[in-house]
């Protein structure tokens, strides 16, 4: 039996980063809203995710920046080594290092400390668990929302913060992302003491395949690694088999053994391998991102390919950007002009992150033999400073 709730002012679909921070966005300016999560808990899975400037403009404009900061270790540098000899191909000095909007500041943040924290910070009863989101209707000028349980929540304006895999941009019309032709997997390993490693980013290119290992703390490790499957790549679904197919691949390029070692010592994602997808940059800059009083952002709008580490950043960007666009709107009573306002700020800023992290990704893990020369040679100090050319954004206060 259906039941039809009252009418809701605004309905965030996903309590993840990107509809979290929204949703305490609109809180600080006073703008209620409920986010709709269709896990029966927070969802607090994934690691974590690498955050740079632009993410720490965001979080401080959200008012929980040092909060994050206070776990989370800042990284000194960024070293990057070829896959074929592991000699250093660049080096990139972050701390101290002046850009446009501030000084450079990168930390790997765990995800689930970071989604602790917003959530602790908003009103009692802003998520809703187990409500899957099933069935979108137009309704007038609301927009219906039908629930897994039976419910239909009636919204005078949805924010779609579901995911690659969409359904607010399935109903908007926006197109579904590529495959970039890569795989992923990753993991997190935990010392009882000082692990040792210096606070650097270290990444390794070349020969099909990209590895990326940073610190969160003294004691815990990050790392992720990508590849181009090929036909001789056989890897069955366990966690014993990828973290072994990992390791053969890096043996093979004679990786340093300490690396191995945090790979076999790590905790492993039950999600044993990711297809990596990126939206059309065409689709952000000419096709629909916003509906009337519908829109999409983080995942759900710009998926991205991770060789810049701007997915989690770029969704931060996003919600403060929004939250301020619609909470003026909401004042005005021009919600359509707000999100319109939004998607214009947006798209070229989103087409041009999701492009050079596609360019980059390309480049560092091909294994043909002119890039893997053009690489070693003349691309990877261009490379390394991309890594601070992007982050160099201020999404502004609330």
């Amino acid at each position: 039996m259906e039941y039809v709730e009252d009418i809701i002012d605004i309905v965030i679909v996903g309590a993840g980063i990107a509809g979290l921070a929204t949703a305490l966005g609109l809180h600080r300016k006073g703008v209620k809203s409920l986010v709709l999560e269709s896990s029966p808990t927070l969802r607090t899975s994934g690691y974590a995710i690498g955050t740079w400037t632009n993410a720490w403009h965001a979080l401080d404009a959200l008012g929980i920046g040092n909060k994050v900061r206070e776990h989370h270790r800042l990284v000194e540098r960024v070293v990057v080594l070829s896959a074929s000899s592991v000699a250093t191909s660049a080096e990139l000095k972050l701390t101290g290092v002046q850009g446009k909007t501030g000084k450079h500041e990168f930390r790997s943040v765990r995800r689930d400390s970071l989604v602790k924290i917003l959530a602790k910070e908003l009103p009692k009863d802003t998520i809703r668990y187990s409500s899957k989101v099933v069935l979108i209707e137009d309704g007038d000028n609301l927009k219906l929302l039908h629930l897994a349980d039976g419910s239909i929540i009636k919204a005078k304006v949805v924010v779609g913060c579901d995911g690659i895999y969409s359904a607010v941009a399935k109903f908007i019309g926006l197109k579904e992302p590529s495959f970039s032709g890569r795989l992923s997997t990753r993991g997190y390993a935990e010392y009882p003491t000082n692990h040792g490693f210096n606070p650097e980013f270290v990444v390794i290119t070349g020969g099909g395949i990209r590895i990326g290992m940073l610190p969160n703390s003294e004691k815990s490790i990050y790392w992720f690694f990508t590849w181009r499957p090929s036909k001789k790549d056989k890897v069955q679904q366990s966690m014993a088999n990828m973290r072994e197919f990992v390791i053969q691949k890096l043996t093979s390029l004679k990786v340093p053994k300490e690396i191995i070692q945090v790979i076999e010592r790590s905790e492993m994602s039950q999600v044993f391998s990711t297809e990596l997808k990126y939206q059309s940059p065409f689709s952000l800059l000419f096709g629909r991102i916003i509906k009337g009083n519908i829109c999409v952002i983080g995942d759900a709008l710009h998926p991205m390919t991770p060789d810049i580490g701007q997915g989690g950043c770029m969704a931060l960007e996003d919600s403060v950007i929004l939250a301020r666009c619609l909470s003026d709107a909401v004042y005005k009573g021009k919600i359509e002009e707000g999100l319109e306002k939004f998607a214009n700020e947006r798209r070229w800023r989103c087409a041009e992150v999701v492009a050079r992290a596609y360019i980059v990704g390309f480049i560092q893990q091909s294994s043909n033999w002119f890039l893997s020369f053009l690489r070693g040679k003349v691309f990877a100090r261009t490379l390394a400073r991309a890594l601070l050319k992007t982050p160099d954004y201020d999404c502004g206060k609330l």
